[in-house]
C-alpha cells in the first residue's frame, strides 16, 4: 500500500490531469490482467493522487473491452479510499443540457457481457448496493462543481448501456418513460467493484448530448460528443482539483462494506482465492486459534 488516498478515473476526453505534478507512472499487474493503462501518480496542490485513463491514452478500448476488475483492484493496491469518476453521458431530460454536470446517486444496468464482481472461485459475498455511490464523495463533487460556477444537478439515475453503439430512438424513448436521467457506458461496473473493494465512489457525469430522443436536437454522434467534451474537459479538471482539496478530513463512508457481506466459511475458501483477494480480505481474516474465521 501507499499513501495515495484519492484516485481519478478519466473517461472520454479526459486522458490526463492538468496541474498534476507527476512523480511516477506505475503499471500494476492484477489477478485479472492489466488495467487500462499505467496509473499516473503525483501531487495535485500537495495531495497525492492516482490518475487512470479509463479507455487508455489515445482512447483504445471500447466500454465492453474495459478490464473493470483490474482497474479498480489497481486503485485498491495503491491504497485509494476515494475514487472520482469523470465520464461523458447523454441526457434523458430536457433540463439537463449539454455542458451541464450530473452527480448520479443511482444506476440501472442494461449491460450484457461484463464481469462485475471480485467474488466467486469458492468465495461468496453479497454487498449492499441500495445506495451505490458514496454520499460523502457525491456531496463533495456537487459542492465543488457549484463553486466552479457549473450548472450541476445532484442525484438521478445513470442508465448503463452496453454500447459501443448509441441508443436506437425506440430505446431512448423507453428509457425516458422509465424515468432515467442520464445514459452512459461505463460507470455501473466501477461502482459495484468499488463497493466490494470498500472504496468510496461517485461520478461527475458530463452531459454531451440528448441521446436521440429530442426532436429539436440532432441525434447523438461521436463527432458531436467529442466537440462538447473538448469544452467540458477544462471544467471537469477544475472541479476535480477543487474536490481533491475538499476531501481533507472526509471519512470513507464505504470502508466497512464487506464486514457483514462475506458468506462462505473462510476455512472452505481455496487458498489461491484468499491470496488473490488479500487486499480486500486480510482485514477481516482471523487466523488465530489455528482455524480461519471472519472478524465481524
Amino acid at each position: 500500500m501507499s499513501d495515495v488516498r484519492i484516485g481519478v478515473i478519466g473517461g472520454s476526453g479526459l486522458y490526463a490531469m492538468a496541474g498534476l505534478e507527476v512523480e511516477q507512472e506505475r503499471r500494476i499487474p492484477t489477478p485479472w490482467g492489466e488495467p487500462s493503462d499505467a496509473y499516473v501518480i503525483g501531487r495535485l496542490d500537495g495531495r497525492r493522487v492516482a490518475f487512470l485513463a479509463r479507455h487508455g491514452r489515445g482512447h483504445k478500448l471500447l466500454p465492453t473491452e474495459l478490464n473493470f476488475r483490474a482497474n479498480v483492484y489497481g486503485f485498491k493496491q495503491l491504497g485509494v479510499e476515494f475514487l472520482i469518476s469523470v465520464s461523458a453521458v447523454g441526457s434523458m431530460k430536457k433540463e439537463y443540457a449539454p455542458g451541464h454536470i450530473v452527480v448520479p446517486d443511482q444506476f440501472f444496468d442494461r449491460t450484457r457481457h461484463r464481469p462485475d464482481t471480485f467474488f466467486g472461485n469458492g468465495l461468496v459475498a453479497h454487498v449492499s448496493l441500495a445506495h451505490p455511490v458514496s454520499a460523502a464523495l457525491a456531496g463533495v463533487l456537487h459542492a465543488s462543481a457549484k463553486a466552479e460556477q457549473a450548472t450541476v444537478h445532484m442525484g438521478g439515475t445513470y442508465l448503463n448501456m452496453e454500447g459501443p453503439q448509441f441508443s436506437t430512438r425506440a430505446e431512448s424513448m423507453v428509457y425516458r418513460q422509465w424515468g432515467m436521467d442520464v445514459i452512459g457506458m461505463t460507470n455501473l461496473q466501477e461502482a459495484k467493484l468499488a463497493r466490494e473493494a470498500e472504496i468510496a465512489y461517485a461520478s461527475l457525469a458530463m452531459v454531451t448530448d440528448y441521446d436521440c430522443w429530442h426532436e429539436e436536437e440532432e441525434a447523438v454522434t461521436g463527432e458531436g460528443v467529442m466537440e462538447v467534451l473538448r469544452r467540458n474537459v477544462a471544467l471537469a479538471q477544475r472541479v476535480v482539483r477543487r474536490a481533491v482539496g475538499a476531501l481533507d478530513g472526509v471519512a470513507n463512508d464505504c470502508a466497512d462494506a464487506l464486514r457483514m457481506s462475506l458468506i462462505t466459511d473462510p476455512g472452505l475458501v481455496p487458498p489461491e482465492t484468499l491470496e488473490m483477494l488479500a487486499p480486500l480480505l486480510d482485514k477481516y481474516l482471523d487466523r488465530s486459534g489455528g482455524q480461519l474465521a471472519w472478524k465481524r
